[in-house]
């Protein structure tokens, strides 16, 4: 499992099985690498599945003991409603139930709502929020672990805007 986690797919592998879908038939393959991101797709047994995906360029504290933190666009066009450019974070770690995650792009705050280890942006913030990141160069997520301990993972924006371009052409 952390061989996944290291790729990037956990949390693709989370809403696989999820849904229901065979790993072994349905595993993500690579679209492309652009930059600091990467796209990969993959078929679910409602959709498929399309997604860009990006590990922190620095962590602050250093040195605390987690899992390997992602950032995530995802497009599912077969889901109903179809999802387009939902955005979440896997942080490594259980965040503290009921505390709001940040999330900020540039020096744009948005928060975050979290369950377990992921955060996601409410529905109606997901436009928005990738349009800042097409124009933005960096993007933070400070959470609070279940335990009390802060987190902040900064990601470089490069090659956001060709992984985005992937996702939605393979995914239509």
């Amino acid at each position: 499992m952390n061989q996944l986690r290291r790729t990037g797919v956990l949390g693709i592998t989370l809403l696989t099985l999820s849904s229901g879908a065979s790993l072994a038939d349905n595993e993500p393959k690579q679209i492309g690498a652009f930059e600091d991101w990467t796209a990969y797709s993959y078929e679910a047994t409602d959709s498929k599945v399309c997604y860009a995906s990006s590990t922190p360029k620095a962590t602050d504290p250093k040195g605390v003991k987690r899992d390997p933190a992602f950032f995530l666009v995802t497009n599912m066009p077969g889901r109903k409603p179809p999802v387009k450019g939902e955005v979440s974070t896997i942080i490594g770690y259980p965040f503290k139930e009921g505390e709001a995650v940040k999330l900020t792009i540039d020096d744009q705050a948005y928060e975050m709502f979290s369950k377990g280890d992921t955060a996601w942006v409410d529905t109606g913030s997901d436009k928005k929020i990738v349009a800042a990141m097409k124009n933005g160069k960096s993007l933070k997520v400070k959470g609070t672990s279940w335990r009390g301990k802060t987190t902040e993972d900064t990601y470089s924006l490069q090659g956001i805007s060709a992984a985005l371009a992937a996702i939605d052409k393979a995914c239509k």
